[in-house]
């Protein structure tokens, strides 16, 4: 389905973005269960249209169905426990110091929460439609902080994203939220996402995609003349480290897992397992040939979108004609038009820490298999390495025990820390962390997963001496919303007598 939309003009973007600011001070005041009535809304437009959005999704981005329909429901279930959380309210970090006025000196009344940032700018992704796009995870984070969102709809699944956004707008106009609460806004040319993030009304970015779109934001944000956050994530190659002693335990195993992370959704998840470290001698031979019979089976799937397959085919024959890189194999099924060969290569570790290109994410079907020469060239590797999403070790308890140094190492390139699985699949819970050091995120401090997500899109605010009367509830001596709190260095919901 092609349907072709204008790019918005900047009289079209200012009137989103002054809506949104004059919405901004109306929904800021709204109760915590407001804005979770709201979430839930949008959750029930979306299951009510599921049919229809699922159909168009399919003929926008060559996904098959079923995993159309897990997104569609994750995306749902995301809106959901967001709003659930947001609810709850734990996220707010109230913290309460009562005053103690015949101290010497006396001690006053400090009060502290989270309050929201303002409007948010939400990009939509190109590989998730529906979980990191319009109604997405950064979207629904903004409106349980209390922010207005403003979504750049990704082009190559605008009519998706236009139907996903009409959901959000019937859902606010049934529950009578302040106009300007949500805008959406199509654009394939960087002008008009330069627009929104420089506009002075943007407070705060929620991106994920390349590198290049993530670095140009979080660049424009920063030339402002208030600089603002962005949170973007940018994607990784997750390395995979596999040590000596599980690989001789369980090499077929792991072959089979990986062809499998490797490959599923023609490798279009950030969190692909791109590099694979192992140490030379048999078993890793045995694992690179083994894995390579696997993928040879594995037959190309069509890509998202022209672009997609266009740049994975031209990044992949970059990798493969690097010096030192031995292509192991590629499937044995022809490729059609916007197909990707699943693709495995090899190189030594000398090459891969000499040569930047390797290091480089090929977004789809590929991994290249790094040989070291020992434990000591291994952990030279994962400090070499970039900021990563995930970090995966295949390893035994002992293996474990006997590296610490390698472990320690490798913990401080990623925000996720596997032990014996695979880095495809972000469950959507609270203990999640989908972030990482630069260059995978931009702020390692936050996650783009989980309902602590929420805080990206709030700021602390402390009040100091004011009467009791004259605080949000969340602060209140009797606690009206029922919050967790931290009084007194006692985390409690009692009220202060």
């Amino acid at each position: 389905m092609a349907t072709n939309y204008k790019d918005a003009s900047p009289e079209e973007i200012n009137k989103a973005m002054e809506q949104s600011w004059q919405a901004f001070h109306i929904y800021r005041k709204y109760s915590l269960s407001q804005r979770a009535d709201f979430m839930r809304a949008i959750a029930s437009e979306l299951e009510n249209s599921t049919d229809e959005m699922v159909k168009v999704a399919m003929s926008e981005t060559n996904l098959p169905e079923p995993r159309l329909k897990n997104e569609f429901t994750r995306t749902q279930f995301q809106l959901k426990s967001y709003a659930a959380a947001c609810e709850e309210g734990s996220w707010l970090e109230a913290r309460i110091d009562t005053a103690i006025p015949d101290r010497n000196p006396p001690k006053p009344d400090i009060r502290k929460m989270l309050v929201p940032l303002g409007t948010v700018v939400v990009f939509g992704a190109s590989n998730f439609p529906f979980a990191y796009s319009t109604a997405g995870g950064d979207t629904a984070c903004a409106f349980a902080a209390g922010c207005p969102v403003v979504v750049k709809a990704h082009p190559a699944h605008a009519q998706t994203s236009e139907l996903v956004a009409q959901a959000i707008l019937r859902a606010a106009k049934k529950l009578n939220m302040p106009e300007g609460i949500f805008a959406h806004i199509h654009g394939a040319s960087s002008a008009v996402g330069q627009s929104l993030v420089m506009h002075s009304r943007t407070k705060a970015v929620g991106f994920t995609g390349s590198y290049i779109g993530g670095k140009a934001l979080f660049d424009w944000a920063n030339q402002r003349k208030e600089p603002i956050p962005v949170f973007a994530e940018m994607g990784s190659i997750n390395p995979v480290f596999l040590l000596p002693g599980k690989l001789k335990d369980s090499t077929q195993d792991i072959v089979k897992m990986y062809a499998g992370s490797i490959t599923l959704s023609t490798g279009q998840f950030c969190t692909n397992p791109g590099l694979i470290v192992g140490v030379e001698g048999e078993e890793l031979q045995n694992f690179i040939t083994s894995l390579g019979n696997e993928i040879k089976k594995i037959a190309p799937t069509t890509m998202l979108h022209p672009g997609i397959a266009k740049s994975y085919n031209q990044n992949r024959s970059n990798a493969l004609s690097q010096e030192e890189v031995i292509t192991v194999a590629v499937s044995e099924t022809a490729v059609k038009e916007n197909q990707g060969s699943p693709t495995i290569a090899s190189a030594s570790a000398h090459a891969f820490l000499n040569n930047p290109v390797l290091h480089q994410e090929v977004f789809g079907p590929y991994s290249i298999v790094i040989r070291c020469k020992d434990l000591i060239e291994m952990r030279a590797v994962a400090t070499h390495l970039e900021g990563q999403l995930t970090s995966t070790l295949m390893a035994t308890t002992e293996d474990i025990r006997n590296n610490e140094d390698l472990v320690e190492s490798i913990k401080n390139i990623c925000g996720r820390l596997i032990l014996n699985g695979v880095p495809t699949g972000v469950e959507v819970c609270l203990s999640m962390q989908h972030g990482g050091p630069f260059p995978a995120t931009t702020d390692s401090r936050f996650t783009s997963v989980g309902a602590d997500g929420i805080k990206r899109f709030a700021r602390p605010l402390a009040f100091q001496n004011w009467n009791d009367e004259l605080l949000p509830d969340e602060l209140k001596n009797s606690n009206p919303t029922g919050i967790w709190r931290t009084v007194n260095d006692d985390f409690t919901k009692n009220k202060i007598s």
